[in-house]
């Protein structure tokens, strides 16, 4: 199978599973864990809080396979962000300044947003910005638009494929090793999105 899709619960399986079956490539929402350690690539979605989302996967046995997973992995979103050490989206909540663990597989913490007085969450289109050469940005240029919806975010570091800017500049793409994440949602993002998935299909362990 080409791609398994993590069952984290959340809200944007379905419109994952519709992006790849867009591109014909064979693909399956699960919590299996047999299923997921066979699939040529795993992708993690996610919307919504982080410690929610960890339970759901700590409650579904899936934290020690996804952490020793040697196929590409696409984090998207929420999805991204749980694949760092961690995040300032702690249990308490973001004003009492908690933190919570993530799954520890890219170096790193999630930040709460400064959008400089714009709302909170980021929600809508904005552009990729100083893209580095990757094969997952096969065909994408810097402006083009993909779509957003999130409140923290990663900050920009040596694992930073594309940035994006709003109020600050963050952390649109991200990679280290065999494992990518997305801030934005690519299953959402029109045919950027749609060659971004299809380059992710391209690329091998």
């Amino acid at each position: 199978m080409a791609v398994a899709i993590v069952d984290t619960g959340c809200a944007n399986l379905a419109s994952v599973a519709f992006a790849f079956e867009r591109l014909g490539a064979s693909h399956m929402v699960t919590r299996d864990i047999a299923v997921i350690e066979r699939a040529d690539h795993i992708v993690l979605p996610g919307v919504g809080t982080m410690p929610f989302a960890l339970e759901k996967l700590r409650k579904r046995g899936l934290v020690d396979i996804l952490q020793n997973l040697s196929q590409p992995i696409l984090g998207i979103c929420l999805g991204m962000q749980m694949l760092f050490y961690g995040s300032e989206e702690g249990e308490a909540g973001e004003e009492a300044g908690g933190e919570v663990k993530g799954l520890g597989l890219i170096n790193g913490k999630i930040v709460h947003m400064d959008a400089h007085g714009a709302p909170l969450p980021h929600m809508g289109w904005n552009t990729l910005e100083n893209l580095v050469d990757d094969p997952l940005l096969g065909g994408i240029n810097a402006e083009d638009y993909v779509y957003f919806v999130h409140s923290f975010a990663a900050p920009i570091s040596d694992k930073t494929l594309a940035t994006t800017t709003y109020g600050q500049a963050f952390s649109a793409i991200i990679k280290q090793g065999n494992i990518y994440g997305c801030q934005f949602h690519p299953e959402r993002s029109g045919q950027t999105g749609a060659k971004i998935l299809a380059n992710f299909l391209k690329v091998k362990p």
